[in-house]
């Protein structure tokens, strides 16, 4: 998988290509993946993105769905690369995650507008709250949806205090799901890589 920093469909690979590069990488991405996910107390999962899971997915999509015509390929690239982050941000699919299909329900009703509560704070700054579902609104009056994509934007001072090591917690302050979590070392080390 070649990384080019713009996902094209010349840029992607062909269905046999890709066959044969999955089996060979696929765990590579899968420890990527879990290197960039960070749980936020129980329920609470947030999977940033980056150029190399944005592809995998893209691919994934091509592959399941056997896309190989240039208009199905340009959807898959439209519905997924925006959440590639571009140098300023961190770009995240944020999962609720509650089991129990009752307690899901229950719990959704309550955490209307949690997407909009989860901030990222860097060491000595103040918070930067998300941006949340910019392609289309995922709650109404009754309830806030499992899935959200969340956009987290920064300052140059917090970029270059991020890329030189400084601390910094996850964390949400909506009233019934208040949490927050250090990102750890490993994690942040590859969030750092996102900025510019």
């Amino acid at each position: 998988m070649q990384l080019t920093g713009k996902i094209t469909p010349d840029s992607l690979m062909s269905l046999e290509a890709y066959s044969k590069w999955r089996k060979e990488h696929k765990a590579e991405v899968m420890a990527h993946r879990q290197l960039r996910s960070v749980h936020l107390g129980e329920h609470i999962h947030l999977q940033f993105e980056s150029e190399i899971t944005i592809r995998y997915q893209i691919q994934e999509m091509l592959r399941i769905e056997k896309i190989f015509e240039e208009e199905g390929i340009l959807q898959e690239i439209e519905a997924y690369a925006p959440l590639v982050p571009d140098g300023s941000n961190w770009k995240a699919t944020m999962l609720i995650e509650y089991p129990d299909i009752n307690e899901r329900k229950r719990e959704l009703a309550r955490l209307i507008g949690v997407e909009d509560r989860m901030f990222v704070e860097v060491e000595g700054d103040e918070r930067v709250y998300a941006i949340a579902d910019e392609d289309l609104d995922r709650e109404n009056d009754e309830k806030t949806s499992a899935v959200h994509f969340v956009r987290f934007e920064f300052t140059p001072s917090m970029r270059a205090a991020i890329k030189a090591g400084a601390s910094v917690k996850l964390g949400c302050d909506h009233t019934h799901y208040p949490a927050h979590v250090t990102i750890c070392a490993e994690t942040l080390a590859s969030l750092a890589g996102d900025l510019k």
